[in-house]
């Protein structure tokens, strides 16, 4: 059976919440689509939400679930990222209970420390995302916005089992996904799991253990046993943080173990080479999916993944130069190479490697001639045109969102 990455929408596809009313699931279940989809469960003592979105989503969230019985007995937040947070204040009503897993401290605390040297290097991928943050306050009184972070008023290590009404609730800790306060929701009457972004945005596909935009390492071994948490489940019904369920034990079933068995396949390749006595790039080249696993790359990327492996296990010292434990970067002598061997003649040789299938050679000579001499239109003309093949080869996401940029500020600098 071919991958059901094949048959979902891409994380370009994302889009902000439009207060618009929610979708009727089935079995007392409503969905608000948005940044991270936001969920309403009814009972017959009011209901319960999973997530609330990016902070400005929260009162298009409460627009959408008027329909839905209320009060708000309990909102459950199953990650520690603001786009599953953010919108907790709009939603909460006087006495809900807010849940989250006890390593949600962590993840705060990061968002408080690095918020500002995160949010711009996201911005490259998320521009609309931005926009629609600025479109929402620009009639706003910046004091009357509720930025802060919804503190819990339960928190769990492992599990946790409440009932409201005559619904049971069962949470469990996941900490394989994105955060390690990743954690479950199941509906045992139903047959229903919530996973928020346990498999990241896009179900499917290979998991994101290092994004390009600047978060912790996710640990593999990890994520191999959440999969497994997932399939003791045995959920009819899959409830993600974005796009539709997924539906079918059997399906659900398929897919989670294909994701699970491309990861551990991925883990041993990549161990093996660190064995063997190859050096990171080697691996990086070399580690692939078994062809049988049919997994996307639309989100994370298999040989990003082998050096977030390898880093997880051995750290960033390579043993390949002396160099590299000190602070004195590499381009930090762009200028003497360039001037020993020439610009026009690095900016032949890299137009050479483009021309024959090598860009990331050609960039590695473009980037010292630019490190030289931002200026050199050669060389500009060169990178532009090495990204451009490195481009029309991917479907990651963040790659092309990563090369699209590199491409617009080359040309902005011409």
């Amino acid at each position: 059976m071919a991958g059901i990455h094949r048959e979902r929408p891409g994380a370009a596809d994302l889009a902000v919440a439009t207060g618009d009313p929610a979708v009727d699931l089935g079995d007392g279940v409503w969905m608000s689509p948005g940044v991270s989809n936001s969920y309403a469960i009814a009972t017959d003592d009011g209901r319960v939400i999973v997530n609330g979105g990016l902070f400005f989503e929260g009162a298009q969230r409460r627009k959408a679930f008027a329909d839905v019985p209320g009060p708000t007995q309990a909102i459950v937040v199953t990650q520690g990222h603001a786009d599953h947070w953010g919108g907790v204040n709009a939603l909460r009503d006087d006495g809900t209970d807010v849940v989250m897993q006890a390593n949600y401290k962590y993840w705060r605390d990061d968002n408080v420390r690095l918020g500002g040297y995160r949010a711009p290097k996201t911005q490259f991928a998320f521009q609309k995302f931005t926009d629609a943050v600025m479109e929402h306050l620009k009639d706003l009184d910046p004091a009357t916005i509720d930025f802060s972070f919804p503190e819990p008023t339960t928190t769990f290590d492992r599990q946790l089992s409440f009932t409201v009404g005559s619904r049971d609730f069962e949470l469990a800790w996941t900490p394989g996904g994105e955060t390690t306060d990743s954690l479950v929701l199941w509906l045992p009457q139903d047959r229903i799991l919530f996973t928020g972004n346990l498999f990241g945005p896009l179900f499917g596909h290979v998991p994101n253990l290092m994004t390009i935009r600047g978060d912790r390492y996710r640990d593999p071994i990890l994520y191999i046993e959440a999969c497994n948490t997932v399939l003791d489940f045995a959920p009819r019904r899959l409830v993600t943080g974005h796009f539709d369920p997924i539906e079918g034990a059997e399906r659900i079933a398929e897919e989670v173990m294909a994701m699970r068995d491309a990861m551990q396949a991925v883990h041993d390749q990549t161990v093996e080479h660190m064995a063997a006595g190859a050096d990171l790039y080697t691996a990086m080249r070399e580690v692939t999916v078994p062809e049988h696993l049919d997994v996307g790359e639309g989100y994370g990327k298999t040989s990003w993944n082998v050096r977030a492996i390898w880093e997880m296990y051995a750290g960033w010292f390579q043993h390949r130069s002396t160099t590299e434990l000190y602070g004195v970067a590499p381009h930090s002598i762009a200028a003497d190479i360039v001037h020993a061997a020439g610009a026009d003649a690095l900016v032949e040789a890299a137009r050479t490697h483009t021309a024959a299938g090598r860009p990331v050679q050609a960039l590695h000579l473009t980037d010292l001639v630019l490190a030289a001499d931002p200026s050199h239109t050669g060389a500009r003309v060169a990178a532009i045109e090495a990204h451009e093949a490195l481009l029309a080869k991917t479907e990651n996401f963040w790659e092309k969102a990563w090369l699209t940029k590199s491409i617009n500020e080359l040309r902005t600098a011409e």
